[in-house]
Formats: C-alpha cells, structure tokens, sequence
C-alpha cells in the first residue's frame, strides 16, 4: 500500500523545454509532484538543501564545469539516502560506470514511457534499483550489478518484438514528448496578461498546431492492443511487500532528517511549518522571470523606470534576497500567525531601509554644492513619505507571508486553494512580484525628490534616454501626476469595483494584473474626494441603463422618421418630378410629329 503523500522530484536538465514537459507529463499522476527544477549542479544542490525530495532526476549533459556524474557524486557525499536517477539520451558507458560507482540507483533512456518512469520513481523510493539495458554494437549487454530487481523474463519479452515496433514506440514516445513540452511552453505563455493581440493569435495558431500534431503522431505510431499489453507487463516491478514499505517509510524519514539537519531547519518551530515545494518554486521562479526584460509596459510611470536595465535587474534581485532573509527571521523568531497582519508595516518598512542600505551603500557620501552630504541617511529620512505612499499600499503582504511560513491556503475571488495548488502558487508569485517591484520604487523614491539631476547619479544610475535635466523633470512630473490621480481616481475607483491592481514580471516587461478582493472597510473609509469619485460612478451606473435606454429609444423615433415619412415623401416628390419632366418630353415629341 503506497503512503498517500506525493512523491516529492528533483528534475535537473539544462533543457528548460524538456523540464516543462517532463513535469507536464509525471505530475498528471496525482502520486508525483515535481518540488523543483534545476539547471546546474549549483542550483541542484540548493534545492536538495531547503526541500523534502524524495528522488532526483538528473541528465548527464549538464552546462558549466560540474559533469552529471561528479554531481551525482556530490548529492550521494551529502545526501547518501537519496535516491537518484539518471534521465538521458546516448549516455557514455564510462559515466554511467562512475555514476553507478558512487551509488547511484538507476538509469533510463529519455524515450521512456510516462507511466514506466513513474513506476521506476517509485520502485527507487521504495529502496530498489533499476538500470535499463545499453546498446553496444550489434548486440545487447546490461550493466554489471546485483542491484537490479527486474525479473529474468521482463526483458526478454521486449527482445521478441520486431526492430521496426521498437523504432516505432521511441519515435511516438520522444515526439509526443518534444510536443507536450512546446504545448505546455505555448500555453504558459497564452496566460500572461498584457499580451499584444497579435502575438496572442500567432501563440493560438501553433498551439492548435500542436495539438493536430500530437493527434497525428498519436495516430500514425499508435501502440497496437498487443504491444500495449506487452508495455504493461515490462513496467512492471516486484509486489510490494510490508518489509518493503518498513524500508521505505525509514529510508524516506532518514533522507527528510539528513536534509533537515544540513539545512540547520530544526531550530524553526512546529509553529512554521512551511511546506517545502512552495516558496522554493515561488522564489526560483520569480529570479528566473527578473532574466526577462524589464520594460514597462504598463501605462502608469514607476520610478524604477529611470534605472538603466541592469541596475534594475540588480535592485529586484536584492529586494528577493531580502525578503528570504526577512522570512528566515521570522521563523527563527517563531512569529504567530495572527500577529502578521499588525507587523505588516514594520516588515515593509524593514524591507526598504534594508534594501537602500545595500544597494546604495551604507558609508555612501555625496558632494552636493560643495558640501558633503550622507547619502543614505539623507535617503532613510523619507520614511514617513515612502511609507504613506508607497508601502502602506502593497496589498496581500500578510497573506503572502502566511503563506510562505505556514502554508496557509490562499483565497481566490471568494474560493479557498490549498498551498500546493496551482492556482495558489500562481496567485503568491504574482503577489510576490508585485511586492518587489513596489518596494523597488520605494527605494528609487527619495533618490528622485533629493538628488535626481546630480551628474554622479545620472552617471551610475540612470538609463541615457533620461540623463537631460529635461527629461527628468518631465519625468519626475509624469510621477507626481500619477500620484495624484491615483489618490483622487483611480484608488477610490479600485475599491468601489472590489480590486487590486498588482504589477507582474512578464516575458515581455513588467506588465499589469487586476485581481478581485474585497475591500469593504477601505470603502467605508473613504472621504473628500475619493469619497465623491465613487459616488459618482455609483450614480452613472444608476443612470447609464436608463440613459441607454432613452437614447436608443430616441434614435429608433428619429431613424423611422428619416425612413419611413421624410424618405417616402422626398420619393414621391421625386417621382412626380420624374412623370412631369417625362410628360414633357412626351409632349414635345407630338409636336414635332
């Protein structure tokens, strides 16, 4: 009987396509969950440090100087109860022996079947060994051991099938595998908000695309009733037994403690109990989209937008490393639960003096009118305005840390996910960028009311389209103008439609969302101005439909009119006109008869 806990994988392939297929493709059993992704031993060794992973998938073929085997050699030295298996194409003997030597469990093709793979996963788990068969020469050999725990006769009925049937079951295999992976990149890309209308159709043309191409090859290679049965007996393992599932659940409980200690996560309290694939994937995922471009392409200006690109990518990148060490404090600290929604404005404001102080430099100075100024304290003295402005307006940022430390579920337009959904992963990411990028434009604030046009700044910070006194006043006024338009209109507006406007990290730039959240005690709140503008909508949808209506009914009187009396009227008027200038002619014509 299997544990009702999913098993947690490491996938780590250099190929970001294959890795999105390959999750797309095991996590459609609801027995496997993909906990994390790597690209290189450096990020590998990471994951395996802060997460619960049960087996790790690795491709020999990996970028930089760490091969695939080394890094195997690495994991078994540090983490010696994990299992490990070798996901590859046309693998080196040599590296498979060394990979083998240092302890790893199993090894695999990449043309595998989905449904074979998930039960070698779990024969691994389960403390067995699998090492498929290598083609040498003219021949087949299998790889020394004793560890393997196929029977005798599983691989010899695979040798009866035709050469030809095998050919076919690889290419069908490794083509819908290629294809799920575009399909689930093409898809992913179809969600993100702010795309241009053509570039939606041009993505909606090659999933369809797709989709006629995975029919086809599902078609044209299907796998007959025969072979398919044939497939079922090859995957299959030994029974297991209840001394099997004891060595099991011991060998997963001693690869959680090992990982735990490394990892130096036993001081935390059972009052944080954070669940492991969520924030990792959540952090790993919003680095991967600061690679990106970071164009905005939003209609509302940010301060960050004066910041060459790198300079913007270096100040996003620290305000992430911040917020994991501001949510390792927290949980050293054992905070409550309840107790983060009051600490949400010391948290922020935390956040933003941290981040001004590495960015810019503690012991900074400036010579400004020949006087040398404290650039950093200068900087922090705006706290009060900063926080008005800016940080008391991040929306979710409690809800974002109860999430991360302890996992709570998250609310979705009036609909509760639990931390491992999808949908929750998505929505804390989103919030995630949102709160970097806000708290980035808090730290560019102050440098832009107290130092904006110094020639040392403009040189070490700004983007050369904005480098002229000019442009930065036309720049700095396009700010203030937003500010208070969205004082005056377009916060009051968001509160009475029950939403939250939230910043994200597109492929493309930085882009725009809008999510609903009930926001009835802000609306209740609201006065002077703010107060009237809701008001106001609220009256012109009460008019609106009414207003509508009188129109259309308007337009309808003055179209019969037009039509029906004027038209008819102007016709005959015509048509007399007509008959008359034809009798005429008629009459005329007699004469001269």
């Amino acid at each position: 009987m299997m544990s009702d806990r999913p098993i947690n994988l490491l996938l780590i392939d250099p190929d970001s396509i294959y890795r999105t297929g390959l999750r797309v493709v095991l996590e459609q059993d609801p027995q496997v969950r993909v906990a994390a992704e790597a690209a290189d031993s450096y990020a590998a060794l990471q994951n395996i440090s802060a997460l619960g992973i049960d087996v790790a998938i690795v491709e020999l073929r990996l970028t930089g100087s760490v091969m695939g085997w080394q890094l195997c050699q690495q994991m078994k030295t540090q983490y010696p109860n994990l299992p490990i298996l070798i996901l590859t194409c046309h693998p080196e003997p040599t590296q498979l022996a060394a990979a083998r030597q240092v302890g790893v469990e199993g090894f695999c093709h990449k043309g595998i079947a989905a449904e074979k793979l998930i039960g070698i996963v779990q024969e691994l788990v389960a403390g067995r060994s699998y090492w498929e068969s290598e083609v040498v020469g003219a021949g087949l050999s299998a790889l020394s051991g004793s560890q393997s725990t196929i029977q005798p006769n599983q691989p010899l009925q695979g040798l009866r099938r035709s050469s030809f049937t095998a050919l076919r079951n690889s290419l069908r295999r490794s083509g819908l595998q290629q294809i799920d992976g575009n399909l689930a990149q093409v898809t992913a890309r179809l969600k993100e908000p702010g795309l241009p209308t053509l570039d939606r159709a041009m993505l909606a043309g090659q999933r369809r695309e797709l989709l006629a191409a995975r029919w086809v090859v599902e078609r044209l290679l299907a796998v007959g009733n025969e072979e398919e049965r044939a497939d079922k007996i090859n995957s299959q393992f030994i029974p297991n037994s209840d001394a099997t599932l004891r060595i099991s659940k011991q060998r997963s409980e001693a690869s959680r403690n090992s990982q735990l200690t490394d990892s130096q996560l036993t001081r935390y309290s059972s009052q944080a109990p954070l669940t492991p694939q969520q924030p990792i994937t959540i952090f790993a995922s919003t680095q991967e989209r600061l690679e990106f471009s970071l164009e905005n392409l939003t209609s509302n200006p940010l301060e960050i937008d004066i910041f060459r690109e790198d300079k913007k990518r270096e100040l996003l990148y620290l305000i992430l490393q911040k917020i994991e060490d501001i949510l390792a404090d927290l949980r050293f600290s054992q905070v409550q639960r309840d107790r983060l929604p009051a600490m949400q404005a010391i948290i922020l404001h935390d956040l933003w003096q941290a981040t001004t102080i590495d960015f810019f430099g503690r012991y900074s100075t400036l010579l400004v009118g020949g006087i040398t100024v404290d650039f950093v304290n200068s900087l922090l003295q705006a706290e009060i305005v900063v926080q008005t402005a800016i940080l008391d307006k991040i929306p979710l940022v409690s809800d974002l840390f109860s999430y991360l430390l302890f996992a709570t579920p998250l609310v979705i337009d009036n609909t509760s996910f639990a931390a491992e959904t999808l949908e929750a992963k998505e929505r804390a990411e989103t919030i995630l960028q949102n709160l970097i990028i806000q708290v980035a434009n808090a730290v560019v604030q102050p440098l832009l009311n107290q130092f904006a046009d110094l020639e040392v700044i403009k040189q070490n910070y700004y983007d050369r389209r904005l480098i002229s006194t000019r442009e930065i006043e036309r720049f700095r006024n396009n700010l203030s103008w937003k500010y208070r338009a969205k004082t005056y209109f377009e916060e009051p507006r968001q509160i009475f439609e029950s939403r939250y406007e939230l910043f994200l990290l597109a492929p493309r730039g930085i882009a725009k969302t809008s999510i609903y959240a009930p926001r009835d005690r802000e609306l209740a709140g609201l006065s002077g101005i703010p107060l009237i503008v809701t008001l106001a909508l609220e009256l012109r949808d009460a008019i609106a439909p009414r207003l509508q209506a009188v129109v259309s009914f308007v337009g309808s009187g003055i179209i019969f009119v037009l039509t029906q009396v004027v038209g008819k009227t102007i016709g005959l008027i015509g048509r007399g006109v007509l008959q008359g200038l034809g009798g005429s002619w008629q009459e005329s014509k007699n004469k001269r008869l």
